[in-house]
């Protein structure tokens, strides 16, 4: 108002400015004759126009300014909070159970209304053959992304062929692990998929289809300039070692579309989901929440890392040799590597770390693992850690054994079970733990923690030097934005499978006080119960030496 009344004012002004009659003195009669005088000059009616012209466009751009900003009031607001809420939660202790913003957040990944309808068969460019490369969860992503490049070619996608003859050996074909038809007709929107070239076509084809690998990142503007001309020449085509061939970076559209096959098209079949909920609900009826631990300690795995495990001469000698497959490694200096956190936790220290972290001695884990370099031997501190230790051997022996000669099936059961546990934390960086992480920041952030290996390894190296208080502390500042915690993606960091931010949305931020006294009440109970478990007290007390020394 005060801005209204202040160009009301200069009008005025500039009225009398430039009308000299207005401002003399007289009579009445004066007054009139020269209000008429000045009314009679087409000049001054033309100054009266532009006044009130002018006043009226200041007026306009002030209520578009001032609506404008009323209008995004409640976004800056929104923002605000946003940035409040999320510095709390970094200074507040950490909840090892749940984010306490989670709930403001969930998955997104519905299609555009701009976003065209899928190309038919006939009108396609042709048929995209797609050969995926290595493990489950490489494969995982390879079908992903391959959905998404028969949609950027404009081609029919033919159901992908799964690696028979990688490291894991395992001959499952893509409907023995997947749901074939749910594949299909979940993406009929999106893109043409059938499970065959028809034999037409195949019979019309002079030559076998062609077949060609494409750069690991490839642009789609590669895809549309070196593979589609292939593509509308030959007609079928097969890429092969499809595994992280597709860019990171995509446009919108394109990035939900992963989102909908990954976390939507990719169902497996009855058969492992009825095992794999099976082993859940075991689980579930021991304890009201469990922690899913997946340990990558494979032979193979230790070998390639060129790490030290601190098995002596006997373990490097038994690595190097294992090491020997890969040609083209070059020496790495094991300090160094785990200096750099380059190095897989072993299971002790991911059990030092989960009860630094604040999780109690009877707190119930599932480890989804292979084979363990070690045996038991390796496994015997995690399991004095936490003795209530469990396997999908040992919930489901009799209903594994169908599927003991196929790795990718078993490790579908222990995705199954990660998926729907509580907690999930890996020792490592691999596909499944990029893979899961996406997943359950999709599925509402539920609490997925990554050891910051770089910080811990100096911590793991000195813990015999350090009291237990001051190492859970440490612990706890290391670990802070490896919790995954809604706010930890920085933009242009981390693959899309492991942070698929475009299918993330927000809901308006709200404080509601009721909830957050109930998780700090929660927090209490669960800290004072941890608290009176071994391993969390102070090492300065004779007394209490045998309950408190740090943990072996």
């Amino acid at each position: 108002m005060k801005l209204v009344a202040e160009v009301w004012r200069s009008s005025v002004r500039l009225l009398k400015t430039n009308s000299p009659q207005l401002n003399s003195g007289g009579s009445k009669s004066g007054l009139l004759w020269r209000w008429r005088s000045f009314s009679g000059q087409p000049k001054r009616t033309v100054m009266w126009t532009w006044v009130c012209g002018f006043m009226l466009f200041t007026l306009g751009v002030i209520s578009l300014f001032t609506g404008h900003v009323v209008s995004h009031l409640e976004w800056y607001s929104q923002q605000l909070s946003k940035r409040s809420l999320l510095d709390v939660s970094r200074r507040e202790p950490i909840d090892v159970w749940k984010s306490k913003y989670s709930k403001f957040f969930y998955g997104c990944s519905e299609r555009g209304r701009n976003f065209p309808a899928a190309v038919q068969e006939h009108s396609s460019n042709g048929y995209l053959l797609i050969a995926a490369s290595g493990g489950l969860n490489q494969q995982r992503t390879g079908i992903t992304d391959a959905v998404v490049v028969a949609r950027i070619l404009n081609a029919t996608l033919v159901v992908p062929e799964l690696d028979h003859h990688s490291y894991w050996k395992d001959d499952s074909d893509f409907n023995d692990i997947f749901d074939v038809n749910w594949f299909i007709s979940s993406l009929t929107k999106d893109v043409t998929i059938v499970k065959r070239v028809p034999d037409r076509v195949m019979r019309s084809m002079e030559k076998p289809p062609y077949t060609m690998r494409v750069p690991r990142k490839s642009t789609p503007e590669y895809y549309l300039d070196q593979v589609l001309p292939i593509l509308s020449r030959r007609h079928v085509l097969q890429l092969t070692k499809f595994d992280y061939r597709l860019a990171n970076d995509l446009d919108e559209d394109m990035q939900k579309l992963r989102c909908r096959v990954n976390y939507n098209a990719l169902r497996f079949t009855k058969r492992i989901q009825s095992v794999g909920m099976k082993v859940v609900k075991r689980m579930r009826k021991m304890a009201k929440r469990f922690i899913a631990v997946h340990l990558r300690f494979e032979p193979d795995m230790l070998a390639f890392s060129g790490c030290d495990f601190g098995g002596a001469e006997k373990e490097k000698a038994e690595l190097a040799e294992i090491r020997k497959r890969w040609d083209t490694l070059p020496d790495l200096d094991p300090l160094e590597e785990r200096k750099r956190g380059k190095c897989p936790l072993t299971p002790h220290e991911v059990g030092l770390m989960l009860r630094a972290l604040g999780f109690a001695n009877n707190t119930y884990i599932y480890v989804a693992s292979g084979e363990i370099y070690g045996g038991e031997k390796t496994l015997r501190p995690l399991r004095e850690l936490f003795p209530n230790f469990y396997t999908k051997e040992m919930l489901a022996n009799d209903e594994l054994k169908p599927f003991l000669p196929f790795s990718s099936r078993l490790a579908a059961i222990d995705y199954i079970v990660s998926d729907e546990s509580d907690v999930f934390i890996t020792n490592n960086n691999g596909n499944m733990a990029k893979i899961l992480a996406g997943r359950r920041r999709y599925m509402g952030h539920k609490r997925t923690i990554r050891p910051n290996a770089k910080k811990l390894s100096a911590l793991f190296m000195d813990r015999e030097k350090i009291e237990w208080h001051t190492f859970a502390k440490k612990v706890k500042s290391c670990q802070r934005g490896f919790m995954g915690d809604p706010d930890e993606f920085k933009p242009g960091r981390g693959e899309f499978h492991e942070y698929p931010q475009s299918c993330i949305c927000q809901r308006p931020f709200s404080y509601d006080k009721n909830s957050t006294d109930e998780d700090e009440e929660d927090n209490m109970q669960e800290e004072v119960h941890n608290n009176t478990r071994p391993g969390h007290g102070h090492l300065s007390s004779a007394d209490s030496e045998r309950d408190e020394v740090f943990p072996d």
